[in-house]
């Protein structure tokens, strides 16, 4: 299924106006979802309860507020609140270009593809070229649904990613943990950077890594549709003795292991898995052979919007 844009902005920088096509880099499909129900397996209904009367509050009859002091709201009309996204720009401006590792990752939030719409894959080539030799990305401002954005766009393989950035108030700080400084030995640093560079890939490959905690939770679902019953299985971690390990023996113990490679490793999780709940494997492909099938999207109750919106918009 082709890819949809979910806007249709104008990337600028200088006197040079690049209209360009918006789409969402990431989706949400990676969590099982599990569904709020009745004791007896009907669905559940979220309802909104008024403190002043304790009656129930119908969707058509809520509104929106902004909490200006303690249990004090201005409301908003329907109408006011598009005005106000209404005035979100379709342009993003660069301000400035930065080397391309500038930005600490602390501070991605969202990313979105950038593509070039009509009349313009020229400009767009060249300001994807130009970053590329330069070693800078653009530092941009982004107006969108009543929010301004510091974002970076950046050069790819394939094309330009947006990165929306967090404000600097959005983000904590190490400094207020109070980590302590602790000096380590030059003994203790030259093992650790061997152990570093025992276990070093040159790059990270995605696609070699998969979730193998969301399968087997899917392996026990089915199972259970196929009418077994769920039992806890051993984990194949070694439980803390509370006793302090020598930091130097740890290191030379750790260098004397073979580093697994992440293909082993996924694959001797699912062995372990399947030797210690033998019940579940043998269930799961029963149920394979009758032909019992699994709902590949799982549906949640319907849930009302919230009264009073606190957190940050997210696209």
């Amino acid at each position: 299924m082709a890819a949809r844009s979910i806007a249709t902005l104008t990337l600028s920088f200088g006197l040079v106006s690049i209209p360009v096509k918006l789409y969402s880099a990431t989706e949400s499909s990676g969590t099982v979802k599990f569904n709020m129900l009745a004791a007896d397996g009907s669905r559940l209904k979220q309802q909104y309860v008024s403190e002043k009367d304790q009656k129930v509050v119908q969707r058509a009859e809520m509104v929106k507020g902004y909490e200006f002091e303690k249990d004090k709201f201005v409301l908003f009309t329907a109408d006011e609140l598009k005005a106000l996204e209404e005035d979100s720009s379709h342009s993003i401006e660069i301000v400035a270009f930065i080397p391309e590792k500038a930005v600490d990752p602390i501070f991605y939030d969202k990313a979105y593809l950038l593509a070039p719409d009509k009349r313009g894959g020229k400009p767009y080539a060249l300001l994807m070229e130009a970053m590329r030799k330069s070693g800078r990305c653009a530092l941009a401002k982004w107006a969108w649904k009543a929010k301004q954005y510091m974002v970076q766009v950046r050069p790819v393989e394939d094309g330009l990613v947006l990165q929306q950035l967090l404000y600097a108030d959005e983000v904590r700080s190490l400094k207020d943990l109070g980590i302590e400084k602790v000096e380590v030995s030059g003994a203790e640093l030259q093992l650790a950077l061997q152990l570093i560079d025992q276990i070093s890939e040159d790059s990270y490959e995605p696609g070699q890594y998969e979730d193998t905690e969301k399968k087997r939770i899917l392996r026990a679902i089915d199972a259970k549709i196929a009418g077994s019953e769920i039992v806890a299985s051993a984990h194949n971690e070694e439980p803390s003795t509370g006793q302090v390990i020598d930091l130097m023996d740890a290191l030379r113990a750790s260098l004397g292991k073979k580093a697994a490679t992440p293909a082993a490793t996924g694959a001797t999780a699912s062995k372990g898995a399947a030797k210690a709940a033998p019940t579940v494997t043998a269930l799961t492909e029963a149920k394979e052979r009758k032909g019992v099938k699994r709902a590949t999207k799982t549906e949640e109750p319907v849930a009302a919007p919230a009264a009073t919106t606190k957190a940050r918009a997210r696209k």
